[in-house]
């Protein structure tokens, strides 16, 4: 369940930069990295970030409240 809250967590940032972006400079860099808004591999991108904002608003209902960005470590004491 990390990697998939990384994966999300880059993938709403990506999103947030793209929307900075359009709203500041009206340059949409999705756009312009699949030429155009409504081209296949930008409609990808969008689905993928739409589907990531989703995960990380249910993964904390799913987890009791946490949304885990590191793995569990168990600390092991040094026996001298």
């Amino acid at each position: 369940m990390v990697i998939a809250n990384l994966i999300a967590y880059i993938l709403v940032l990506l999103g947030a930069l793209n929307w900075g972006l359009f709203g500041i400079f009206n340059f949409n860099l999705v756009s312009a990295i699949f030429m155009g808004p409504r081209a296949v591999g930008s409609i990808i991108i969008y689905s993928l970030i739409t589907l990531a904002a989703i995960w990380l608003i249910i993964s904390p209902i799913i987890t009791n409240g946490a949304l885990k960005l590191r793995g569990n470590r168990t600390v092991r004491e040094a026996h001298n």
